[in-house]
């Protein structure tokens, strides 16, 4: 629930054109590739980018410019072949001190919401109480993650997850305030690019309760940076930069003090070619020139503080530049990568929020003689929400503790999957909440409390759940950009192979490299597993058992869909679709039984976790099996086709007999 409003991550969708690869060898592995014995940078073309128009090919370069290689995770590593369960076996737990730590404000902040706080007032009014804002500011909730050195609590990345859950267990429209000022607004970018001047300015004022945005989106661009219509110039001197523009869907921007603003900036000469530059620039929204003209209203999160922001000749120093000149998407995605996961954790408080009302109901709900949690078919319903929200807070869990291990931990597949799967998760188990408690759960909360009845937020819930698919990067978008991180690998061995912008000569050579790589790789994909989950309760130890041997498969079926389509396979997105769910399902399972051996191992509702957690994997696998059936027999290009004729208007029989204005 961070920064602008829809910024749906085209850039990050797309196949990567060019890396940076040192030309060493590695270990022949699963998530590496190896290579010949070069110490030298080469740049390798990776996808023939001649048919693209001169837009799409700035777009795809400027983006790729601000990427940077990952070390290789346990989540990259399943597109590969490699299920590497030291990377998230045993299930890491916070230390007792970081615990105590966090519980100590979460149960203030618990205290506070519970006596305080009015969240059908907020969502009747559309406001925040200013009173509400200053407490929270007051108790340290807008600097979780900042350190105590910058007058921040200094929590961690897994209390800042617990603080989240608890925040959207109670109230959406909080918890987007405080995230979007934190993960993506000025606090976050700061913390890992900004300066100590920058620091030591900023990151008190926002800690202590100034609110910060972060200003991306644009009303004809999207987040295309390659079309950004916002400038930024240098003035002669080169000591300000003049911003003039138009920033949509800012959230938090209504309430802002200080915001994070993208914008184009001179273009650098790259081997002979200009190329687009996008910076990151610290903006007082006092400076003369910004202007907030509009507040924009949406379906749910009616009090969300989310604007345009039009920028007349604004001036700024240099010094307000986050981490350099031309870095600016860089600055961006790597925010996002930590910010996403604030996403995953708000769905989880509400999901648990949902399962506490569904159990009260359905137990004290009597129809055709039972209560109705006695019918299957509510049973089925209740049994995978508590089952999908074990594994959604598992999942979580894990990615927010690869954060406080290692600050600099490649989490971008771990972040997305956790994106996607929890905010799509998220949807489902609000939508099957209402659906168990019926009308009363279509009726507004006010509407039951007249009439004397439980005021229970089902309808609120659901109405400011719906963004969660949207925010910080669409379904879709998180689809292509694991699918684009998935074939990195593939890519960086045979790419060069089939880019018909090189010579003869250079395909031959790099073909040669990919057959000598693949070669080995391929067979080992076919080579059965042993001793994955040795040692685990035997419930867990055959999920476990499947997830390895499931990797395999997906790596081999990725390949076999790289052989069939070559180049063309970026373009087959549904396809690469069922790639990424089938990686992301073997994902929630090994997190969800990581965690569950931990708590039995500690005792904690043993037999009861045990139950959910090999209830949720063989609803899993029953997912997946439905996936790879839908990778061979699909019909993907029947409705591509239909799409199109529908496009041109060619079926205007659908459209018949309806209102039209």
């Amino acid at each position: 629930m961070k920064g602008s409003f829809t910024r749906k991550r085209e850039t990050e969708g797309a196949i990567r054109i060019t890396t940076k690869m040192k030309q060493r060898r590695r270990e022949p592995g699963m998530n590496t590739v190896k290579e010949p014995n070069k110490q030298t940078e080469e740049q390798a073309t990776l996808i023939d980018t001649s048919k693209m128009s001169a837009g799409q090919r700035a777009a795809l370069e400027m983006t790729e410019a601000a990427r940077e290689g990952g070390a290789g995770s346990f989540a990259s590593g399943l597109f590969m072949g490699r299920f590497a369960t030291d990377k998230l076996m045993p299930f890491p737990e916070q230390s007792s001190e970081d615990k105590a730590a966090g519980d100590a404000f979460l149960q203030k902040l618990e205290r506070f919401l519970r006596e305080y706080v009015d969240p059908d007032e907020i969502d009747r009014t559309g406001e925040i109480p200013q009173e509400v804002i200053d407490e929270l500011g007051r108790m340290g909730a807008f600097g979780i993650k900042t350190s105590k050195e910058y007058g921040g609590l200094g929590l961690s990345q897994t209390n800042y997850s617990r603080a989240a859950m608890m925040l959207a267990s109670y109230d959406g429209n909080l918890t987007a305030l405080i995230s979007a000022h934190q993960s993506i607004g000025v606090p976050q970018p700061l913390i890992m690019f900004g300066t100590e001047e920058q620091k030591r300015k900023y990151l008190p004022r926002v800690a202590k309760g100034e609110i910060s945005a972060f200003a991306l989106t644009e009303p004809g661009v999207g987040s295309d940076p390659a079309t950004m219509q916002t400038q930024a110039e240098p003035t002669e001197d080169g000591k300000h930069f003049i911003i003039n523009g138009e920033k949509l869907w800012c959230t938090n921007g209504v309430k802002a003090g200080v915001i994070v603003v993208m914008a184009k900036t001179p273009a650098k000469i790259v081997k002979g070619k200009p190329r687009n530059q996008v910076t990151a620039f610290i903006v007082e929204m006092d400076t003369p020139g910004v202007e907030v003209t509009h507040r924009c209203h949406f379906m749910g999160l009616r009090a969300l503080y989310n604007g345009v922001v039009k920028f007349t000749n604004v001036k700024v120093p240099r010094e307000n530049i986050i981490l350099e000149e031309g870095k600016g998407l860089k600055v961006a995605l790597s925010t996002l990568n930590t910010g996403r996961l604030t996403l995953p954790a708000a769905c989880v408080g509400m999901a648990k929020q949902c399962l506490r009302i569904v159990r009260k109901w359905a137990g004290e709900r009597v129809q055709w003689g039972a209560a109705i949690g006695k019918h299957a078919a509510i049973a089925d319903k209740i049994a995978q929400i508590a089952a999908n929200t074990f594994a959604m807070e598992s999942m979580t869990l894990m990615a927010a503790s690869l954060v406080d291990r290692d600050k600099k931990a490649d989490i971008r597949l771990e972040a997305a999957m956790c994106k996607l799967w929890g905010t799509e998760m998220g949807w489902r188990i609000v939508d099957e909440t209402m659906q168990i408690r019926g009308g009363r759960g279509y009726e507004t909360a006010d509407s039951l409390k007249a009439r004397g009845e439980e005021p229970v937020p089902v309808e609120r819930f659901m109405r400011d759940c719906r963004i969660n698919t949207i925010f910080e990067g669409s379904s879709e978008i998180m689809r292509l950009f694991i699918a684009r991180e998935a074939l990195d690998p593939h890519l960086k061995v045979s790419g060069a192979a089939l880019n018909s912008q090189l010579s003869p000569g250079e395909r031959l050579k790099a073909a040669l490299r990919a057959g000598t790589f693949y070669v080995t790789w391929y067979p080992r994909q076919w080579l059965p597993t042993f001793g994955v989950g040795s040692g685990m309760h035997p419930a867990l130890r055959k999920h476990m058992a499947y997830s390895a041997k499931t990797t395999r498969r997906l790596a081999r079926q990725l390949f076999h869909a790289m052989a069939k389509f070559g180049p063309k396979l970026e373009k087959q997105q549904v396809l690469l679709g069922r790639f990424v769910d089938i990686g992301t399902e073997i994902f929630a399972i090994s997190a969800t039984c990581a965690r569950a051996q931990r708590m039995h191992e500690k005792g904690e509702e043993a037999e009861e976790v045990l139950k959910i957690a090999d209830y949720f994997c063989h609803s899993a696998r029953l997912r997946i099996d439905r996936y790879f059936e839908g990778i061979r027999n699909n019909t993907d290009r029947l409705g591509y086709k239909l799409a199109q004729d529908l496009l041109q208007n060619r079926v205007e029989c659908l459209e018949n007999g309806i209102v039209q204005k």
